[in-house]
């Protein structure tokens, strides 16, 4: 018998399936990960842009987290979009029981809070339940709007900037912030690793010339959170996750998908392309 690390998305369904669950799902079997998902928000979309959010109600929320660790080992979760208060709460409460019952779970957050396309995803009155959930992460992957809303700044402009956010973030409760430098600009993406107690790690990677990036914070956050149960650290399961995303923007292209901005390619290593 098999058994593959087990992986738990709490996030946002994207209709279009370049984001969201479906997004996390994709890169957890691109990774060698079995994916389970707990719903919180239905969302009508495409690669051009939401049209409606529908939010899950969080009792149901709840009873959908309850059902899946009762019966199934649980090795790591991604929680991404979550859209309001009510629901971060619910979500806050159920990852106490999943930590007293798996200690040392490691949880990734991915503080969803705009799409790609520039729809916003989490209530303006969610803003301070999404900070007061952050103690609970072991890392922490906003980009660079997420950071600064998160801190009440200007979004960085350099790459001393974002470190000094990345550092500020951890007074908010993280063990480790991935502040992520897709909005930047220039021939590299460079993203900073900080982590109290050490210095901060900046990881470069060549910026790929694509539109197609639907879904790229989703999957960057899922990828790190499918290869941390096979990884020894934390830093090398975010390189490997990184180096596994820039590959899927440089194949995107290669998929024919929507008018918008399509999806990164999850399965760029696997699929024939003959």
């Amino acid at each position: 018998m098999m058994t593959p690390p087990v992986a738990l998305t709490i996030a946002g369904s994207d209709s279009s399936g370049g984001a969201g669950v479906q997004a996390d799902l994709k890169t957890f079997s691109a990774l060698g990960a079995y994916g389970m998902s707990v719903i919180v928000a239905l969302t009508a979309q495409n690669t051009t842009g939401v049209a409606g959010v529908m939010e899950v109600p969080p009792d149901f929320v709840t009873l959908q987290l309850d059902a899946v660790r009762s019966d199934v080992r649980i090795d790591a979760v991604k929680v991404g979009m979550l859209a309001s208060a009510c629901i971060v709460e619910a979500v806050s409460d159920g990852l106490d029981s999943l930590c007293a019952q798996h200690p040392g779970l490691p949880i990734v957050i991915d503080p969803v809070m705009v799409a790609t396309s520039g729809a916003r995803l989490l209530a303006d009155d969610a803003v301070d339940a999404v900070r007061a959930l952050l103690p609970r992460a072991s890392l922490i992957t906003p980009n660079i709007p997420e950071a600064a809303v998160l801190l009440g700044e200007p979004p960085a402009g350099t790459e001393q900037e974002m470190v000094d956010q990345a550092t500020r973030l951890l007074d908010l409760g993280p063990a480790r912030v991935l502040l992520k430098g897709g909005h930047g600009t220039g021939a590299e993406s460079v993203d900073v690793l900080a982590e109290t107690g050490s210095a901060a790690q900046l990881l470069r990677a060549p910026r790929v010339p694509t539109s197609n990036t639907h879904g790229t914070g989703c999957s960057l956050s899922s990828a790190i959170t499918a290869l941390r149960p096979r990884r020894a650290d934390w830093p090398t399961a975010v390189r490997d996750a990184k180096t596994w995303l820039t590959g899927a923007l440089e194949h995107a292209d290669e998929l024919d998908i929507g008018a918008g901005s399509g999806p990164v390619h999850h399965f760029y290593r696997w699929w024939n392309q003959s």
